[in-house]
């Protein structure tokens, strides 16, 4: 069974809600510190991050990005703008592991995210 592990600056406890919500059998999740969760995602204990702060990008991904590089993370969502349902679903299908959104936004992502998750490996 894969692992999330739900990190990010704030709204933890809500986003960890919606991805029990959306694991669907498929996902155990843990809430953890940022740095922990990127720790976690480095050293092969979780396999995706998911995060909230207020721009998508800072809070939510600076330990992912600072750990596990640039190309392992992806900002599906900031003030004003939400990625397409589709270019989210195709971040999952290039690799990436780690992902950031604004808390405004989590409603919207959580489950695209979930969703496209789930279908890895199928």
């Amino acid at each position: 069974m894969k692992k999330i592990v739900v990190g990010g600056q704030i709204d933890k406890d809500e986003v960890f809600a919606l991805v029990e919500k959306y694991a669907d059998g498929k996902f155990t999740a843990e809430v953890k510190s940022d740095l922990d969760a990127a720790m976690a995602i480095k050293s092969g204990q979780a396999d995706f991050y998911l995060g909230a702060c207020n721009t998508g990008g800072g809070g939510a991904l600076a330990m992912a990005l600072a750990l596990l590089g640039r190309e392992n993370c992806e900002t599906v969502s900031m003030p004003g703008k939400v990625m397409e349902d589709e270019e989210i679903r195709q971040s999952v299908r290039n690799g990436k592991k780690a992902f950031g959104f604004t808390a405004q936004h989590k409603e919207i992502v959580v489950p695209i995210l979930m969703d496209e998750l789930g279908k890895l490996g199928e």
